[in-house]
């Protein structure tokens, strides 16, 4: 199917053809290898910020967005070494050190509003780059690479965002968070919870890398926090009076509309499993 092609269909039916290809490419990569699974959340986070730092743009502010990209991919790449136990705890120093390059490089910018963009470029790292490289000690809490983490935590994200999307169209009544998404209900926020509690265990009769009890807990941390990180990119998107933060995905909108609940889940679900 060519572009043009593509762009004459609805907007539902896009989001099937995306939803199809770009799901079916995701699970490769976290299933093939630990370097595919890398290369996957290096790429959502890339694209992630540089959304971010765009809508940050077009509200009038002018973030370090080459230094911010930058800055990710090496502290995704160090979180990663870390947690494959390459390189030493001690190498997260190095993030902090690479912070005072955004400091030192508006210097010389001459900006009217320099703390600003400071600010912006580094909001952009610890809303986008850091909760992603975070997930690395989550997929790594076993001692080595475990796919079925990987994957199980994106199952049930995607369990409760389709459960809660039925649940809430079918018996939808009480408000989840009128003020920012008024379109969320209780109801749907249960049906999600209930469809990924259903997913967390049915994973748990296949992949054995971790026990039940964690892939239940796994799966209200990710229900819980992820629909907070929904809340949060929605109220985002009304500061900045938009509709989508992007158009990378046909038919999803963008990255950060697309990905906004893994980016709280992920600190919380590498907590749980490095902790318990």
């Amino acid at each position: 199917m060519n572009s043009s092609a593509f762009n004459k269909l609805s907007n539902l039916q896009q989001r099937i053809i995306t939803g199809i290809i770009g799901g079916a490419l995701i699970v490769f990569c976290l299933n093939y290898n630990e370097w595919t699974y890398l290369f996957f959340i290096m790429a959502v986070s890339i694209a992630g910020q540089i959304e971010f730092y765009n809508l940050i743009k077009e509200d009038g502010d002018d973030p370090l967005t080459k230094w911010g990209i930058v800055i990710g991919i090496l502290l995704n790449l160090i979180c990663f070494l870390v947690a494959r136990e390459i390189l030493p705890t001690k190498s997260f120093l190095l993030f902090f050190v690479l912070l005072g390059i955004i400091y030192i490089s508006e210097l010389y910018r001459k900006s009217s509003n320099p703390f600003e963009n400071i600010a912006y470029t580094i909001v952009g790292l610890f809303y986008v780059a850091m909760p992603l490289a975070l997930l690395h000690f989550a997929t790594f809490s076993i001692g080595k690479f475990s796919s079925q983490i990987a994957s199980g935590i994106f199952y049930m994200l995607w369990a409760s965002d389709t459960g809660a999307y039925f649940a809430g169209k079918t018996f939808g009544k009480h408000k989840l968070f009128p003020r920012i998404s008024p379109n969320k209900t209780w109801e749907g926020f249960a049906g999600g919870l209930l469809t990924s509690l259903a997913v967390a265990y049915i994973l748990s009769l296949f992949y054995f890398d971790i026990n039940v009890f964690k892939w239940l807990v796994l799966a209200v941390i990710i229900v819980v926090a992820g629909t907070y990180g929904d809340l949060i990119e929605s109220m985002l998107k009304r500061s900045l009076q938009i509709k989508d933060s992007g158009n990378m995905i046909p038919g999803h909108g963008g990255v950060l509309d697309r990905f906004d609940g893994l980016l709280m889940l992920a600190p919380f679900v590498a907590f749980f499993l490095m902790f318990f």
